[in-house]
């Protein structure tokens, strides 16, 4: 189903996926690691001259200079796969909130907003009476209302019902006992 233009990564992206994988290998460390023992070495043969030290230096600050962008550009390609797939799975599960898909691209008080109310449906999560109960963020109130609700109702009714002494039956004795 897909065309030959959404397989097609341009160069740049392939480049950058390509370094960023052989940058961040153990051969690649080792390398770096031995350029530096090596100028390290030579410090001696060069009287620790100002342009031994300008030569690490210009070195390294090119090579950081032009990391960051590769970096960047593989990072932004991997968070927007993680945030689609992310996307999916809110999308496709019926309890999920949907106000949850392209979260990414609130704004930071919008975020908070979001946050508050997991907050709070952490909290009223914790007073349930399983973990096993989970809410979406738009249930949560309703749920937990329902529920306070039905214990209230439940209590009174226990209130309400005539106290009358209980005969303890042969089971609950033995059960009792065998604790």
């Amino acid at each position: 189903m897909k065309t030959k233009t959404q397989n097609k990564n341009s160069a740049f992206e392939k480049f950058a996926s390509a370094v960023c994988k052989a940058t961040g290998s153990t051969p690649a460390f080792i390398i770096a690691f031995l350029i530096v023992v090596v100028w390290a070495v030579s410090g001696p043969f060069f009287d620790y001259s100002e342009t031994w030290q300008l030569v690490i230096n210009t070195g390294t600050t090119i090579i950081t200079f032009l990391m960051v962008f590769l970096i960047q550009k593989a990072q932004n390609k991997d968070s927007l796969a993680i945030q689609l797939k992310l996307n999916e799975l809110v999308a496709s599960s019926e309890f999920s909130s949907n106000s949850l898909v392209d979260i990414e691209s609130m704004t930071e008080e919008e975020m908070e907003i979001v946050q508050k109310y997991y907050r709070r449906l952490s909290e009223l999560a914790k007073k349930d009476e399983t973990i096993r109960t989970s809410h979406s963020i738009a249930e949560a109130h309703e749920q937990h209302s329902r529920k306070n609700k039905n214990r209230t109702e439940n209590k009174m009714q226990n209130k309400l019902k005539p106290k009358t002494a209980k005969k303890p039956n042969s089971t609950t004795s033995s059960k009792t006992a065998k604790k």
